[in-house]
């Protein structure tokens, strides 16, 4: 059998959907999610950005190609340079200061997920690093894409209505085609065995994002 990234999403159906169709995902398209909860997950994702950041460090060291390190700096230098500050400008509309970003306690769901992450990533190769990735980085993507098929997402008025449009974005979505080509490549010459623990690491992380998601909703520390 031929893997795709396809296959991985197929193994982890039921996390998936949930993850994808959280209470927290519906309510922010529809336009009904308390705006603390909002201010909370802001808060918390810009944690795991940096953190996202250290993981395409890692990344770039367990290169084994310069195609492979370019990719990592190219992901690095554009967390850095540019979704740091997009975030940091996006958290100041809703009343977040920088300095309260650099003082912010990281809530356990946060802990959890990143660790996760990067304790993958220091264990196995890039592709285990990738995998572990792949739910926020193709998730967010396919996300903002079901809202934007749905009936009950909101539009005019909606005061997450930027957040859908950043990540169903031209650019955002090249990045995600982009991320699911290369798992794609890597995927195909795998055996049942490797594919099930990458299964494994995939399952882990989405499990860890629907956390994420539940934190932001519960306001949870």
């Amino acid at each position: 059998m031929t893997y795709r990234f396809a296959n991985l999403k197929a193994a982890c159906q039921a996390d998936w959907q949930a993850y994808c169709e959280h209470d927290f995902v519906t309510r922010l398209g529809a336009g009904t999610l308390a705006p603390d909860a909002f201010r909370h997950y802001l808060q918390q994702d810009y944690l795991f950005l940096v953190h996202f950041a250290r993981a395409y460090a890692l990344a770039a060291y367990k290169s084994r190609t310069l195609a492979e390190l370019r990719q990592a700096y190219d992901g690095l230098r554009t967390i850095l340079d540019v979704e740091l500050d997009l975030h940091v400008g996006y958290c100041r509309e809703w009343g977040i200061s920088e300095a309260d970003l650099a003082t912010l306690p990281e809530a356990r769901a946060t802990l959890a997920y990143t660790r996760y992450v990067l304790d993958t990533g220091s264990r196995g190769d890039l592709l285990d690093l990738h995998v572990a990735l792949a739910p926020c980085l193709i998730g967010y993507g396919e996300i903002a894409n079901w809202l934007n098929a749905q009936p009950f997402t909101r539009h005019e008025g909606n005061p997450y209505a930027d957040w859908i449009a950043m990540y169903a974005s031209d650019e955002f979505q090249q990045a995600m085609h982009a991320e699911t080509a290369w798992l794609d490549e890597r995927l195909a010459t795998l055996d049942a065995s490797r594919f099930d623990q990458l299964v494994t690491i995939f399952r882990d992380a989405t499990r860890l994002e629907i956390d994420f998601w539940q934190m932001g909703l519960d306001q949870s520390v």
